[in-house]
Parts: structure tokens; sequence; C-alpha cells
């Protein structure tokens, strides 16, 4: 994290937003609008427009704290497109996070303060720089259960 870093404001965060939103929807709505043309099925509109949105959330989902199978969920009509406006405002945030991460982010999650106060930061963990060609020392090992024989009695 930069140290001069700051969250983006309202109108920057809405317009990112917006941008990725039309990312996830209309190039669907344009698809399904040809393939109706040329074939004269709505049916096929629908299928194309609804698939289309179901992979912008499939996409996106990892980023915006949702599981990559809601990308299923994002194929809904209608919810679909919820699903989608949900996460474009997420992702117009990113690095930082104004929803509490799921349980299994929670590992790499930290609460910001003082004038971050009300945010999080989810980034990847650091990964350590190899600096011996050997495997640490292992701790002392215990007794199991199943190594010990049974005493001669």
């Amino acid at each position: 994290m930069q140290r001069g870093s700051r969250p983006r404001g309202l109108t920057t965060r809405a317009g990112i937003a917006a941008a990725l939103f039309a990312v996830a929807v209309v190039p669907g709505w344009t698809l399904g609008d040809l393939a109706e043309e040329s074939t004269g099925r709505p049916v096929l509109d629908w299928l194309i427009t609804c698939g289309w949105s179901g992979v912008a959330v499939a996409v996106g989902a990892p980023y915006g704290s949702y599981r990559r199978l809601d990308g299923f969920a994002g194929a809904v009509p209608l919810y679909g497109w919820y699903l989608a406006g949900v996460l474009s405002w997420r992702l117009a945030l990113l690095p930082y996070r104004d929803w509490e991460p799921r349980r299994d982010e929670l590992w790499q999650a930290r609460w910001l303060t003082g004038d971050l106060i009300g945010h999080w930061r989810a980034d990847a963990a650091a990964r350590r720089a190899v600096t011996a060609g050997k495997r640490p020392g292992a701790a002392r090992r215990t007794r199991s259960a199943t190594s010990r024989r049974p005493s001669a009695s």
C-alpha cells in the first residue's frame, strides 16, 4: 500500500461503477439483439443476454467477496443485473473495501484505522523470499497414540 493512497471519492467511484456495469451488461444486450434479428427467436436473445451477465458476474465475483459459482445466479434474469450492479460498485473501490469480508477471506483482511476507519484492505499475503536451501528445523515431535507399543503385562 502506498503511503498517500486514499479510497476513491463518490463521483469517481460512481463513474467507474457505471462503466463496469456497462461492460457487464451492454455487450450481452447487443449480441442478444443481433441474434434475435438474425434468427427471429426472442428466447435466444434472453439466453445470450443472461449468459453474458452470468459470465461477467463469475469473472468479478472473487474480487467482490462473492464465490465464482455465483455466476450461475448472475445468469438469472433481473437478479443477474442486480448482482452485476453490486459487483460493479464494490470493484470500483478496490483495493479498499467498505464491506465485511467473508469468513474465508478474513485471514488476509485488515481493518483500517485512523483516517481510513470503516474500510478493509485485503491484499494478497506477501511472499517471503527463500533465504536458505534447507528446510527449517522441525519442532520436537510428540508421541501419538498409534506409535505407543502396548505394554506386555
